[in-house]
């Protein structure tokens, strides 16, 4: 394990950085998302290849 997982593991024991954390983190796993998606559309990936990946991330 990690200098960070550690410290990240130590974190989530607080009960306020936790919920900080699960508020804060669907929220930057969107705009990554999107970030992700912004790129593949400037690089004209095709509409079948946006969906198909939309569908396999979705399910993670």
């Amino acid at each position: 394990m990690s200098i960070a997982e550690k410290y990240f593991k130590e974190q989530m024991k607080s009960g306020e950085f936790r919920r900080a954390y699960l508020e804060e983190k669907p929220k930057l796993d969107t705009e990554y998302r999107l970030e992700e998606l912004k790129r593949d559309i400037q690089k004209r990936k095709s509409t079948d290849e946006l969906i198909g990946k939309w569908r396999t991330r979705r399910s993670l």
